[in-house]
């Protein structure tokens, strides 16, 4: 039994709480029927695949463990962070800058059109279901071609408007991620349903550590240190066969 000093000092309890309402929206946008596209994105995997360098379990857990730590910690997830607090304060030159950054550090031009089309994607599918002013004066900026959109930027901005705390928004972007990235394996190898469950089960530690790095990062720590990520990104459109977009 856990005493109470032990619970005080879990990360549960270092953030605001969760409401019920609130986490059920969150796992209703990341549910794979959410129509944002997501899903037909491999972010470079479909690359390493076809040049068999992830057939077995293992394979998998460490490309997503590089994309977790490399592009997502130092990418993506402080994108996030930056923007929900940039909307917490409501300061849209300080989202501007945001999105021209997210679309900056993205090398390949697969990547930044995934990250474009699934964010204005994301935007129509959210508005209609928020009573958020501020939400929807960003979604006239992407309207009015003012940002290009970019997804983790929108996210940042959606969680605000949603009432979570940043802490769980980042957490559950990667659980997110690198959940799809694995359901992408199953489909493209193939492996077995059972592989997929576990390689997502061994990695669930590493979302949430990777998520506790995050919250000691600043925009200073933006880098892109998935070379290899965007290299195979860049190479996707010249693959023989493709399942995915990017």
């Amino acid at each position: 039994m856990k005493l109470l000093s032990d619970v005080s000092s879990s990360h549960l309890n270092t953030v605001d709480t969760l409401t019920n309402l609130s986490l059920l929206q969150l796992l209703q946008i990341h549910d794979s029927a959410f129509p944002i596209g997501s899903y037909t994105h491999s972010y470079g995997m479909e690359t390493f695949i076809q040049e068999d360098r992830i057939r077995t379990k293992e394979q998998l857990v460490e490309f997503c463990q590089v994309y977790l730590e490399q592009n997502l910690v130092y990418g993506d997830a402080i994108l996030i962070q930056e923007a929900f607090h940039a909307a917490q304060a409501r300061d849209v030159a300080r989202l501007i800058e945001l999105d021209e950054l997210c679309g900056a550090m993205k090398l390949a031009k697969e990547s930044r059109d995934a990250s474009v089309n699934v964010g204005k994607q994301f935007m129509r599918t959210v508005a209609p279901l928020m009573d958020s002013s501020f939400l929807l004066q960003w979604k006239d900026h992407i309207d009015q071609e003012v940002v290009k959109g970019h997804y983790a930027v929108l996210y940042g901005v959606y969680c605000e408007a949603l009432g979570v705390n940043v802490f769980h928004a980042v957490m559950t972007f990667m659980y997110a991620s690198i959940s799809g990235l694995v359901q992408n394996a199953v489909r493209a190898v193939p492996f077995g349903q059972n592989t997929g469950v576990q390689a997502l089960h061994k990695l669930l530690a590493s979302v949430e550590e990777a998520a506790t790095t995050v919250k000691t990062l600043t925009l200073d720590d933006l880098a892109n240190n998935a070379l290899g990520i965007e290299l195979a990104s860049m190479k996707h459109e010249f693959l023989f066969s493709r399942l995915f977009i990017s």
